[in-house]
């Protein structure tokens, strides 16, 4: 008999294929997203759960998840929706997908930045909505990239792709981490020990760290005002480390040029502001979704469910 694997939301063809020629799926027969009951109940007579971003992995969850669920593998690299503490202390393993997000997060932070800076939502409005008159020379004028000045906060992989793809727009990057990398890794960059010291060298701001305690809120009004005046911001990390109320403020008052968001607090109900201001460039989280990235997601995930099976050490285990 094949061991069950409880599945959460529907996963692309190619990584349902190869998970049913080595498991007994248990899956919703929709793809909504589903209560932790809802959840415990796949995972009833499940060996493996194979869980996603915004599933409610939380402590409740671990005190009643049956312990023959030995691993919970996410289909992501983010775990702030997994509580890795009451994981641990139930006896449960826990792992993630590194490593193949890096290119397509990298280029969709770049759709932002250039979708924000030269206005792109309210070009391909007037077009659908056939209110575009005529060329005009002063028509949706916006912000050049080409030499401008770039900071980054997270210089991890896709902190780097960004700053490496950066150097095609001939930018200057300055970034802040929370140790200096090695000068082969800063693609030219300049280092900064504090966002402080960043922050008024940054036309451009892209947000590349992780949820945590320290970071969640930390774009608002006191680290926006230390911004040049008409910065634009993009961020594809994570919706909870800006302060939607006090961004929006900035873009109202145009303090901020610009922001370009693929990531949001309370996805999918995202703070309704957002979507009346015509300086904003929003997308429905797709920093990953790419066919060659999803697939890589999934056959990552699913490593980590083969290895844990068979005994073997889970490669991607947080």
């Amino acid at each position: 008999m094949k061991p069950v694997l409880a599945i959460t939301r529907r996963l692309p063809d190619a990584v349902e294929k190869r998970a049913r020629e080595s498991y007994d799926l248990r899956m919703q027969d929709g793809d909504d997203p589903l209560s932790r009951d809802q959840i415990l109940d796949l995972c009833k007579d499940a060996n493996a759960a194979l869980v996603s971003v915004g599933d409610p992995i939380d402590a409740a969850f671990f005190a009643a998840l049956p312990q023959k669920v030995g691993i919970v593998a996410t289909f992501s690299v983010g775990t702030d929706h997994i509580d890795l503490a009451a994981a641990k202390a139930n006896g449960f393993v826990i792992g993630n997908t590194p490593g193949v997000l890096t290119d397509a997060t990298a280029d969709i932070a770049w759709l932002l930045i250039l979708g924000a800076a030269r206005r792109a939502s309210e070009g391909e409005a007037e077009v659908r909505n056939a209110t575009w008159s005529s060329w005009r020379p002063t028509h949706l004028m916006g912000t050049q990239v080409t030499g401008k000045k770039l900071g980054i906060i997270g210089m991890g992989r896709i902190g780097q792709a960004v700053a490496k793809r950066a150097r095609g727009f001939d930018m200057e990057v300055h970034y802040f981490n929370r140790r200096r990398l090695p000068e082969d890794q800063e693609f030219g960059a300049t280092y900064h020990a504090s966002i402080d010291d960043l922050l008024p060298h940054c036309d451009f701001l892209s947000l590349h760290c992780p949820s945590t305690p320290e970071t969640r809120g930390m774009v608002n009004r006191n680290f926006i005002a230390k911004l040049p005046d008409g910065a634009i911001i993009v961020n594809t990390a994570r919706g909870d480390i800006v302060n939607d109320k006090d961004l929006i403020a900035a873009l109202k008052s145009r303090k901020l040029t610009a922001a370009g968001l693929d990531v949001f607090a309370g996805e999918p109900n995202i703070e309704p502001a957002y979507r009346g201001l015509p300086n904003t460039f929003l997308l429905p989280h797709l920093g990953s979704a790419t066919v060659e990235t999803r697939n890589a997601m999934g056959f990552r995930a699913l490593d980590n469910i083969d290895a844990f099976i068979q005994g073997k050490e889970v490669p991607f285990r947080v």
